[in-house]
């Protein structure tokens, strides 16, 4: 098994290098967004988004997560995860204006987002893909990181094979084609990081 590390403090990662050595495209865009409109963005979001705590059904058990979510869309989409449904609520102005920019780089069109809100490196997100049938097949899945910087990791699910890099305040990070299919990811929780991170997921519901 075999693990990549890259440390993308230093900004100088080419845009359009594939991270994966195989089987899916990822894309990392370290400053989509300067300092200070990261800062703006965030503390927006963190003020106006309707935030609610995560619910899931493992093993059983009704969970409440501490991380909060929140789930917007053209239209009212309803989006199963974890065996809980969520109907996304309309575009705010921040969103819908964060939405153009990333649609303008990375060229792809998406009709909904998922916020994740992280208070601390105490929460995280386990190996996991975005592969729900809800979910157009093979579409890009575009991460805008605000806040807190974090660890982000891919697992290949066969191989196991690993990728590993820090996601900047204020960067993109653009899942695509068979990346769902063959890779897991997850935001390791970790006790180095004290303060909150803002995570956006646009992504294409099937209409």
């Amino acid at each position: 098994m075999k693990n990549y590390n890259m440390n993308l403090f230093e900004n100088d990662i080419d845009e359009t290098a594939n991270l994966l050595p195989y089987g899916g495209t990822v894309h990392y865009y370290s400053k989509l967004l300067s300092a200070s409109e990261a800062d703006r963005y965030f503390n927006c979001l963190l003020d106006t988004i309707a935030w609610k705590h995560d619910e899931a059904v493992m093993f059983g058990k009704h969970i409440i997560t501490k991380r909060k979510v929140a789930w917007y869309g053209n239209e009212a989409y309803s989006y199963t995860y974890s065996k809980k449904t969520k109907q996304a609520l309309p575009w705010t102005d921040e969103l819908l204006a964060l939405k153009v920019l990333i649609e303008q780089n990375t060229e792809t069109k998406f009709n909904s987002c998922l916020l994740n809100l992280y208070h601390s490196g105490d929460e995280g997100m386990g190996w996991h893909s975005d592969d729900e049938k809800t979910l157009a097949e093979n579409s890009a899945i575009a991460s805008l990181s605000l806040g807190a910087e974090r660890k982000f990791s891919f697992r290949h699910k066969e191989s196991k094979e690993t990728v590993a890099l820090m996601l900047a305040h204020g960067s993109l990070l653009i899942m695509k084609d068979a990346t769902q299919t063959h890779w897991h990811h997850q935001l390791p929780k970790t006790k180095k990081i004290n303060q909150p991170r803002i995570n956006l997921t646009f992504r294409n519901m099937v209409t």
